[in-house]
């Protein structure tokens, strides 16, 4: 992409996804997601109702009379987002691609960090970890985010989430927020992710097209796999063609709702053809 091109799209994100994160998912946000814990704040006069267990008796003996320890919750946070740059991201027959909603996504969830000052890295994953940008602050960290998101060209086309998730724990050693923004057409992560929840706190973000989960009867159709690159001839005339594949959709979305639910994870699907505003405030409102 050429410069000039990609300094407008990036700005074109920013603005919205800015304007997003400020008006509507910054107190959704602050609220679903807590700090690391409570910190010591001042001391103040004992009054009817304090937990004793708070009383600072060091300043209580200098000044004979109670005075307890006031604390406050420690807001900042690490937040991570597992980005999937596999081959399937390029897919989309509704109103944007995988890959344009996943970079929105990031966006907004990179923006609403910041309001709430805190940190936000990055991986990118498909078959391996393709990048990794360590969690900072700044308006100038995000929109390299979002130019790394809209250029990036990843070396293999292929998926595996368990590498990308126990690259993070690694590397992450703070219990930090991850968002895992994939399509999670994949299997064999539910280890890695049942590991991971136990220390950090997880959200996953399966983004989905509608031809995924039905095909519509249009002829004969040559379709190719994004990931492996093979070509298969399907008749979409086929009753039985269209309900096999429907079968297998609502299969597959069954056993990654399954390992969510055993590990514990919050998450959402998020649609190509719908607006993301309404299930991740209600993803954030559930928590």
């Amino acid at each position: 992409m050429e410069a000039a091109e990609l300094l407008k799209k990036v700005r074109r994100i920013e603005i919205k996804t800015r304007g997003l994160s400020k008006q509507i998912f910054a107190g959704e946000y602050h609220s679903a997601f807590k700090g690391k814990g409570m910190t010591f704040s001042e001391v103040r006069e004992y009054q009817y109702g304090d937990a004793v267990k708070n009383i600072d008796w060091k300043v209580t003996a200098r000044f004979n009379h109670p005075y307890v320890k006031v604390f406050e919750e420690e807001r900042e946070l690490t937040v991570m987002l597992l980005i999937d740059v596999s081959g399937s991201k390029e897919f989309g027959t509704q109103q944007q691609l995988k890959q344009d909603l996943m970079t929105e996504l990031a966006a907004v969830l990179a923006f609403s960090a910041i309001e709430n000052n805190d940190k936000i890295g990055v991986i990118f994953f498909s078959s391996k970890i393709e990048k990794f940008i360590p969690p900072k602050k700044g308006k100038t960290h995000i929109l390299r985010i979002i130019r790394e998101l809209l250029n990036f060209e990843p070396e293999e086309k292929g998926t595996d989430i368990a590498e990308a998730i126990r690259y993070f724990t690694n590397a992450i050693k703070k219990r930090s927020t991850a968002f895992i923004i994939s399509d999670f057409i994949d299997d064999n992560f539910a280890d890695a992710l049942s590991i991971a929840n136990r220390k950090h706190d997880i959200v996953g973000l399966r983004i989905y097209d509608k031809r995924e989960t039905e095909i519509p009867s249009i002829g004969l159709i040559k379709l190719k796999d994004a990931e492996t690159g093979e070509l298969q001839w399907i008749d979409t005339t086929s009753a039985k063609v269209r309900r096999e594949y429907a079968k297998w959709w609502i299969k597959n979305s069954n056993e990654v709702n399954d390992i969510f639910t055993k590990a514990g994870v919050d998450y959402t699907y998020l649609s190509t053809g719908q607006d993301y505003v309404k299930p991740l405030i209600q993803l954030f409102k559930k928590r």
